[in-house]
């Protein structure tokens, strides 16, 4: 019962508030958004080929590494 009347209450202050004012209509907040994730993802694309700029170079064995990662065998076989 409590919680009926805890509910009736709640339901009629919503029903009273006013919503907050917005800044802008509300697809134009969203295009906003999204123009702004796409110069977000035009930066990462930009940048995706960075690595192919130069020939990869040879990892070699660094003793000095406090943990190594094992993954260089000579061998030719992969951890």
């Amino acid at each position: 019962m409590l919680t009926q009347l805890a509910g009736v209450v709640l339901a009629e202050a919503a029903a009273h508030e006013e919503p907050w004012p917005l800044i802008a209509p509300p697809f134009v907040i969203g295009g906003c958004m999204l123009a702004a994730l796409l110069v977000l993802m035009f930066i990462c694309v930009s940048f995706m080929n960075l690595g192919n700029r130069h020939a990869p170079v040879e990892a070699v064995d660094d003793p000095h590494k406090q943990h190594t990662n094992k993954h260089m065998h000579h061998d030719g076989q992969a951890s």
